[in-house]
């Protein structure tokens, strides 16, 4: 009885220990907001995702796998030591599945964590490597004087070092402008006007026009008392009227950072949900809706919940909701949610009016949520602060593997469906392509009946070739911690949002981006692109930003899912097919051998590197063609190599005029996208949901995909 005291007591020793390394308080400076915030067990989100629980039921981010699986090993010597010394035997009321989970029916000391997918989350064993592009993050303990003396010394260096980093890309920006301003003035004194070469010169006049008068109209109504909404009586998309999308705003536009604003522009209001991930961040989730079709829930509805996500003990939906929604527009709308980009927020999907992707897909009657990444525009997590640097310890997998399936969480139990469709642009892809892989989070993909990838960000473009960008490769990453920090990425952006008037902003925005990543304005309105950039940039990690531009990860294996080795070794193949096509044509061989070939290929080579398995969604992509930043096009080829057995694409389609944002941005984007989003979001919805859910607008001939 003795040596199983010692050998308890010891066991709780070190049991304390590994708690207190990963809790969020240490023992000694616990207080009552901190109160029982000790940590008590590592959850496995993924095999390799554990995040840390503490006593009071709160959320911990970034535990590394050695250590989580420690505290869990150890805790399981405390439990089973504990029930060994109190009875040999069954504990009363327990079955034996609940006992064996306590450690009563234990023979030995070991862990009894399991292999098994059915296991308890803390009884899963993870797999000792993940995947090379995704190290394992740094270990921040709770806080303490070397800590924050640790902390202190960052700031002060990242907040000097990257501020004169930004300093010089706004004078690279400004230089590359000299040239283009000479040219301006040069074209003006031959009495010529500069904007007379761009594509939609005529279409922008007209727009302008339109927008002068509307603004006068809306002042008259307003001045006359009247019924302010029919200030807006024209210009709408066909086969909508303006009695049924009533703006209720209007007049010059003050240029804010506000969806909910510009959607009452256009007769569309907004309402913002919270949504708490499994490692605690909340995250803002916005929803669309026609004013006259839906009324908001409360404010106490929309706050976060308990950090589960597809609870299995919950039909899906708010009856509520539903019931409202359905009462008034007839039938339900089928729910889809829209992704942003790196450096953006969802608001990029709505700043364009009429042709902004969300506000046309909202008013063709799908019921239109919109999701953004951790952090944003305010951080906000369950129990860290913005000065802790376990609040930014996260990158793209983090994002896919948490904050994606905690959006499709919520908008499924608001909206009482079991799938949605998920449109996604840039950064929002990546972060899907990664969530859906076989070694990530694959079951995401039977709640997603479509995903379409607006300029998919898989492969990396020539961009990433550009010095300013190879110098974040070459420096180490200790160099990387000491000049951008371990928080935010160059915070001083967020700043000089607050403090510009939004059209030195909006100016002062397109010249810098266009300048890293070679953007033009050539396809947008320029009426309104001060107002595109009222949106970005938001809070982003400083780790986040290393994942995609440091030495170990994007930048360097130029793919999110494959190595630079891998990458070699799919054109090594690709090219010894090419010669094996050109020598069966030249040959003139039958198709039948050359499917036997093209078969044999993919059967023994092929796919054994495949990422994603039988649960993945269908795939829709738009590639721009003139992107530079990323490869949409080595994607595609991907799936034409069929590399991907298990991938289906549904649509596919190169716009080779396009660059990175004119998917959502150019004036013509919804002729050559939108339209095309809302019909293939229509045919992959399940057949026992068209047969409940409005039709959209030009749908009605569409056919399901039989695929």
């Amino acid at each position: 009885m003795a040596a199983a005291a010692n050998l308890k007591s010891s066991a709780a020793i070190k049991f304390a220990r590994q708690a207190e390394k990963l809790s969020f308080q240490a023992y000694d400076i616990e207080d009552e907001r901190t109160h029982d915030t000790t940590a008590v067990e590592a959850r496995f989100i993924t095999p390799v995702d554990p995040v840390i629980e503490t006593a009071n039921g709160g959320r911990l981010p970034a535990v590394r796998l050695e250590e989580a699986l420690e505290l869990n090993k150890l805790r399981d010597e405390v439990d089973g030591l504990a029930v060994k010394v109190k009875s040999p035997g069954h504990e009363p009321g327990k079955t034996g599945h609940e006992e064996s989970l306590d450690g009563a029916s234990r023979n030995d000391h070991e862990s009894q964590q399991s292999t098994q997918p059915e296991a308890a989350l803390r009884t899963a064993i993870s797999p000792s490597r993940t995947h090379p592009l995704f190290p394992e993050l740094p270990l921040y303990g709770p806080p303490s004087l070397m800590r924050d003396l640790q902390c202190f010394f960052f700031r002060c260096t990242s907040a000097v070092l990257s501020l004169a980093f930004l300093g010089v890309i706004v004078l690279g920006s400004t230089f590359t402008t000299i040239p283009l301003m000479f040219r301006h003035i040069g074209i003006r004194l031959t009495f010529r006007d500069p904007d007379a070469r761009r594509p939609f010169y005529e279409e922008e006049k007209k727009r302008k026009k339109i927008r002068k008068d509307e603004e006068r109209a809306w002042k008259r109504q307003r001045r006359r008392g009247g019924d302010v909404s029919k200030a807006k009586d024209e210009n709408e998309e066909e086969g909508h009227s303006a009695d049924k999308f009533e703006p209720t705003e209007g007049g010059k536009d003050p240029l804010v950072c506000n969806v909910g604003y510009y959607a009452r522009r256009v007769g569309l209001d907004m309402e913002e949900y919270k949504v708490q991930t499994e490692d605690g961040y909340i995250i803002d989730l916005w929803h669309l809706y026609n004013p006259k079709e839906y009324t908001p829930t409360s404010a106490c509805h929309r706050k976060q919940h308990d950090p589960i996500i597809f609870p299995k003990n919950e039909h899906m939906g708010s009856s509520s909701r539903t019931s409202d929604a359905s009462q008034r527009s007839g039938k339900r709308k089928y729910p889809i949610l829209l992704v942003h980009g790196l450096l953006q927020s969802a608001g990029a999907y709505c700043a364009n009016d009429d042709d902004s992707l969300a506000f046309f897909l909202a008013k063709s009657g799908y019921d239109v949520w919109l999701g953004n990444n951790r952090c944003g525009f305010k951080p906000q997590h369950s129990l860290l602060a913005y000065k802790d640097p376990r609040m930014w310890n996260w990158n793209i997998r983090q994002m896919g593997v948490m904050d994606l399936p905690a959006l499709v969480s919520r908008v499924l139990s608001e909206t009482s469906f079991e799938k949605l469709g998920l449109v996604c642009h840039s950064q929002g892809t990546s972060e899907t392509f990664v969530a859906l892989a076989k070694e990530q989070r694959p079951d995401l993909g039977n709640k997603i009946s479509v995903f379409c990838a607006l300029a998919p960000a898989v492969y990396a473009g020539p961009l990433i070739g550009k010095m300013y960008l190879k110098f974040m490769r070459i420096i180490s990453p200790g160099m990387f911690r000491i000049m951008f920090g371990i928080h935010a990425f160059i915070p001083f952006m967020m700043t000089m949002h607050s403090w510009l008037p939004g059209k030195l902003y909006g100016a002062l925005g397109y010249r810098v981006f266009s300048f890293l990543f070679n953007w033009t304005d050539d396809r947008w309105d320029q009426g309104l692109r001060d107002r595109l950039f009222q949106f970005a940039p938001v809070y982003v990690s400083a780790e986040s930003m290393r994942w995609w531009l440091g030495r170990e990860c994007f930048a360097t294996q130029k793919c999110i899912l494959a190595t630079r080795e891998e990458g070699k070794h799919e054109d090594e193949e690709d090219e010894e097919e090419e010669e094996e096509d050109y020598y069966v044509h030249s040959a003139e061989q039958s198709s039948e051998h050359m499917l036997h070939t093209a078969d044999n290929t993919e059967h023994q080579g092929r796919g054994r590197r495949a990422w994603y398995d039988d649960q993945v969604p269908p795939f829709a992509l738009w590639v721009a063609g003139s992107d530079a930043l990323v490869d949409g096009r080595r994607l595609l080829r991907r799936f034409e190599r069929r590399r991907e057995p298990h991938v289906r694409v549904v649509y596919s389609k190169i716009i080779e005029e396009y660059e990175h944002l004119d998917v959502l941005w150019a004036m013509d984007s919804i002729d050559k996208v939108g339209k095309e989003v809302r019909e293939v979001l229509w045919k992959t919805v399940p057949e026992e949901y068209r047969e409940i859910c409005k039709v959209p607008r030009d749908c009605e001939c569409v056919r399901a995909w039989g695929g």
